[in-house]
């Protein structure tokens, strides 16, 4: 998922896309914990996922406020 999909994407369904990746990161990690998973690099792909998802939610909280 790149910035422009994010963008596209109304706050209501960032906000859903936030709760899905983080139970997708939640799953990957509990599977790595009882045995490595096969690309540990998803791991890191939810994360920064995540991280531009919430990004996303700040920047339009921010300007409604302005």
């Amino acid at each position: 998922m790149n910035n422009e999909e994010i963008r596209s994407l109304t706050t209501e369904e960032l906000r859903e896309r936030i709760i899905a990746e983080r139970d997708v990161l939640q799953k990957l990690r509990f599977a790595h914990a009882i045995s490595p998973i096969e690309n540990p690099m998803k791991i890191r792909a939810s994360r920064k996922i995540i991280a531009r998802l919430n990004t996303e939610l700040k920047v339009r909280e921010l300007a409604e406020k302005n």
